[in-house]
């Protein structure tokens, strides 16, 4: 499905309010817990497509089978990491952990090791490496093992959620400088929150057994990534135009938060009210560039990019290098679609930067854009916003539900026209 976005600029200045589902991060490692505990309540959960995939998977645990089971996982990256390492501690259970085409291109090997190193009987089916994988699970009673530091934190977490439940807990050794810190803070975080004991120590991270968890609810924070086009939106809007967004804390435990302290270059305000964010358009200085490392919150890159781009604003970005290994070589994407506005954008292993002084579309040649999504959500998000300033057009925008299933509908509700 195509659809075009354009904006009335005639229309009064905005102000609504919109409920965002549960952070999808936190969502996962929650999910994955409930299984491993099920007297684990869980509140406002993601609705994406990634959590109902997680959730699928995770029900086939309490449906015993004699035959090994297939799970397709489809573009679901977190579920591949996070589901490797719970069925790898599931006694007596074998199954197929599969996905799309693009996931069987994104490297496993290193979490897989980890696993055979505490002693799980993992095996590839196809590409040693990749996925598809067999898993046969078996107890684990060893408790040391050591992953490189500047992994994706996904294989670091998935390890950790785990942890509690074999039976003399993990210590687990980070081998180098450590990337993504606020991921694995926040499955620490959420691992305290339920009665498990936990250090962080250094490059050492320990967690203890917990047989046992008593009834518990707790309610998922919504999702910052999802609110990242919104202070989008905001930037790129007239002074004056604001949105509210519901459910935030200020002390959050997602790394994406930063997008505080960040959209301030912007001149976007953000009030904190009880449960709520209000973002606020409040003045039009920006810097002459922007000088970001984003090693902590990768995710937002798209975004803060396509930002820059429609304030015409340079910026460097580093600390990227996990953003070649997601749904789409998003590096490279990104060159390739902000190319097409008359963007300079050059890219290495870990950074991007961008020259949008004089983009050709925004002197009026080349009319409507075409954004293709190279199936990642993210692409079609991050670039949404540009229709403040242009006509343009999503490239199989359905790929939002990954994430962020009513985006679009959200968007008519600010005022964007969007027909297929």
């Amino acid at each position: 499905m195509n659809l075009q976005l354009k904006y009335n600029s005639q229309l009064p200045t905005p102000n609504i309010q919109l409920s965002i589902t549960g952070s999808k991060s936190e969502t996962n490692r929650l999910l994955l817990l409930q299984a491993l505990y099920p007297n684990l309540v869980l509140e406002n959960t993601s609705n994406s497509d990634d959590s109902e995939v997680m959730l699928k998977a995770l029900a086939i645990t309490h449906h015993p089978s004699p035959i090994t089971q297939t799970i397709d996982i489809h573009h679901a990256g977190t579920a591949m990491r996070f589901l490797t390492a719970y069925f790898a501690i599931q006694e007596g259970k074998e199954v197929i952990l599969t996905g799309s085409s693009r996931m069987k291109e994104r490297p496993l090997k290193i979490l897989v090791e980890a696993l055979q190193q505490l002693g799980a009987d993992i095996s590839y089916i196809e590409n040693q490496g990749f996925p598809p994988i067999r898993i046969k699970g078996k107890k684990i009673t060893q408790n040391k093992v050591a992953l490189p530091a500047n992994v994706s934190s996904q294989y670091i977490s998935a390890l950790l959620l785990i942890a509690p439940k074999l039976e003399n807990g993990l210590e687990l050794t980070l081998e180098g400088e450590i990337t993504s810190i606020p991921y694995i803070k926040m499955t620490l975080a959420l691992l305290n929150e339920i009665g498990v004991q936990t250090s962080f120590i250094e490059n050492i991270i320990k967690v203890n057994s917990l047989p046992i968890l008593n009834s518990q609810l707790l309610t998922i924070e919504s999702d910052w990534s999802s609110a990242s086009y919104w202070y989008s939106i905001i930037a790129l809007s007239p002074i004056g135009t604001q949105v509210t967004l519901s459910s935030y804390k200020q002390n959050s435990l997602q790394g994406d938060a930063a997008l505080v302290e960040i959209y301030k270059s912007f001149g976007v305000e953000t009030i904190f009210n009880n449960n709520s964010i209000v973002l606020q358009k409040v003045n039009n200085l920006k810097p002459e560039t922007l000088n970001l490392k984003l090693n902590n919150s990768p995710d937002i890159a798209q975004t803060i990019t396509v930002t820059c781009f429609g304030l015409g604003l340079d910026c460097h970005l580093t600390g990227l290098h996990t953003l070649k290994i997601k749904e789409t070589d998003r590096l490279e994407a990104l060159k390739n679609e902000l190319t097409k506005f008359g963007a300079n954008v050059s890219i290495t292993n870990d950074s991007l930067t961008l020259d949008a002084r004089t983009p050709i579309l925004w002197r009026g040649v080349g009319g409507e854009v075409s954004i293709k999504t190279y199936q990642d959500h993210r692409m079609a998000m991050a670039f949404a916003p540009l229709a403040l300033k242009t006509p343009i057009s999503i490239e199989e925008a359905e790929v939002v539900s990954k994430s962020y299933p009513t985006f679009w509908d959200d968007l008519e509700k600010f005022g964007f026209q969007i027909s297929k």
